[in-house]
């Protein structure tokens, strides 16, 4: 299994021809996992999805292929892992705007598979935590598992 330790993740770009074409193939999973996870979540750490809890399942998942605003690609001996920033058209710009998602593919004739969408406990100074799932522009796209 690919980690950040063992792959090369490449440079911070705008997509390529290659990069959409992944996107496409796992954009339903894409938007259907999404909304699984923050209904699973909404169950018990809401906080995650808090900056979207005003928007319907269909305004979270209102992005496509023209609002993927940046990729990351990490190349192993078994195919390529695509880390992507999109954004959600329904949210402004300025505020937490953004999903990161991790897509697989074995190579150009290989179906592409939804790896996860991310999200993230971070421990705070002092022992509190903050959780969330939806990033601004500024957030590093960064190797994340989960």
């Amino acid at each position: 299994m690919a980690t950040a330790e063992t792959a090369n993740l490449g440079d911070p770009h705008e997509p390529k021809e290659e990069s959409i074409r992944v996107y496409k193939q796992v954009e339903h999973e894409l938007k259907r996992s999404l909304v699984r996870t923050r209904h699973e979540y909404n169950k018990h750490e809401p906080e995650y999805f808090a900056t979207v809890q005003h928007l319907s399942d269909a305004q979270l998942t209102g992005f496509g292929a023209d609002d993927i605003q940046q990729v990351r690609v990490a190349v192993t001996a078994y195919g390529v892992h695509l880390f992507g920033k999109v954004r959600i058209p329904a949210l402004p710009d300025e505020g937490p705007a953004y999903i990161h998602f991790r897509a697989f593919t074995g190579g150009p004739d290989d179906q592409a598979t939804l790896h996860s969408i991310h999200t993230e406990d971070k421990e705070e100074e002092g022992g509190g935590h903050t959780y969330r799932a939806i990033f601004t522009k500024d957030d590093a796209l960064e190797w994340f598992d989960t």
